[in-house]
């Protein structure tokens, strides 16, 4: 993925989510719908995230130093992290608290038609930010599924941006219902049960963030399918084998390989960097991201 297309969807986001925050605000003010107010702080929570996601963009770019010297890339992972724990501490955390204070006293609603409009206005402009990140995402995603693609991406900013606004657009929903509910049956506790509703949504996909961006956190390896590319690149030439390989990601676009290769018998010292050489060639040429090769000429004990 490039950083262009990962950066155009949370700017959209980010521009999308801080005018709806303002507007939940206000409606919250006028209404005292408590749906109205976890929308609110949750617009407030997706747009303080679309910030920490463009600073781990910006931080992971420094240069490598001898304190760090394999760079500084996992700090969009670890921005990417410190987003679902907001999400779910700020966004679910508050919605599920405030729903069941409603729920077990109920206050009637003060002009409901403006919350509706607000709601209305914040689906279209959630709409406009959930178009743009899956038209970013199409881009790399190929024939896999969303869900895949979410569970194997290693690009944490538009799984991270996907998921909000599709949470963000369920609640809006959510948030509708209870409001109009609440209007339509003169019963204010469905307004605290869809507030609920969000509070839930938000927590389950906080939690499938957390889980994802733990994983990606702690070091995830290549894919199966850039794992045999990389083996059968590396398997080739004067290269007889791969004893054995292991690979992490040290940043999105930055993959680490480090392998043992058996070599064909008798070659000199000269032989034995030319075909290290042309190994990594072969890998660089195939897989792009694999910026630091390491790689070793050993004997094939197997074989003898």
């Amino acid at each position: 993925m490039s950083a262009g297309g990962g950066t155009k969807a949370i700017i959209a986001a980010l521009a999308a989510n801080a005018g709806i925050a303002v507007a939940k605000f206000a409606g919250f003010l006028v209404t005292g719908s408590s749906s109205m107010l976890a929308e609110a702080v949750h617009s407030l929570a997706d747009t303080s995230n679309q910030g920490l996601l463009l600073l781990g963009q910006k931080t992971s770019k420094r240069r490598a130093t001898r304190e760090h010297p394999f760079g500084f890339g996992r700090e969009r992972y670890f921005y990417s992290f410190i987003v679902a724990l907001m999400l779910f501490t700020l966004g679910a955390a508050f919605a599920l608290y405030e729903g069941i204070h409603k729920i077990i006293e109920p206050q009637p609603l003060e002009t409901p038609v403006v919350a509706v409009v607000i709601l209305l206005v914040a689906i279209c402009l959630e709409g406009y930010s959930f178009r743009t990140a899956m038209g970013e995402s199409r881009k790399i995603k190929g024939n896999a599924s969303w869900w895949r693609f979410i569970r194997q991406a290693k690009e944490p900013e538009l799984p991270v941006v996907l998921l909000e606004d599709s949470g963000a657009l369920l609640g809006l929903v959510f948030a509708l219902l209870g409001v109009g509910l609440s209007v339509l049956t003169g019963n204010p506790v469905f307004d605290g049960i869809g507030t609920v509703f969000i509070g839930v949504l938000l927590g389950v996909i906080a939690i499938i963030l957390i889980v994802e961006m733990k994983s990606l956190l702690i070091g995830e390896g290549a894919t199966e399918t850039d794992l045999a590319t990389i083996v059968d690149e590396l398997a080739a030439g004067k290269v007889e084998r791969v004893i054995h390989i292991r690979t992490q990601y040290l940043g999105p676009d930055e993959l680490l390989i480090a392998a043992k290769l058996a070599l064909v018998p008798g070659l000199d010292t000269a032989a034995i960097a030319g075909a290290i050489d042309d190994a990594e060639a072969r890998v660089r040429a195939k897989v792009p991201v694999a910026t630091l090769i390491y790689l070793e000429p050993d004997l094939d004990r197997e074989t003898r």
